[in-house]
């Protein structure tokens, strides 16, 4: 008994084999494959992610900057406490609070 007759009729077809090959090509071999391709989508999901929060953060920029600009009593609140900047003949003091 040979080792074809072994093999089921369906699977000796030519086309069958062509289909299978391709399949086995386009599934693992091209460098689009299924893998690749789920890496990508999950990285495209990460970074539209990314996208919204910068965006968000972009706009309470622009609003804080916003207020800054249009107060002066704010833009001095915000420059003696962010940047620890102060009036002449005048003395801050920095209390760091310890996490124990």
């Amino acid at each position: 008994m040979s080792l074809l007759s072994k093999v089921p009729p369906y699977l000796r077809n030519i086309y069958v084999l062509t289909v299978i090959g391709y399949l086995i090509w386009m599934l693992f071999l091209d460098a689009n494959n299924i893998p690749n391709q789920l890496k990508t989508k999950v990285k495209l999901v990460r970074l539209q992610n990314e996208k919204e929060y910068y965006q968000q953060k972009i706009e309470e920029v622009k609003h804080d900057r916003e207020e800054l600009l249009s107060d002066p009593e704010l833009l001095e609140k915000f420059a003696r406490e962010k940047y620890l900047m102060r009036k002449p003949k005048e003395d801050v003091y920095v209390i760091e609070e310890g996490n124990e």
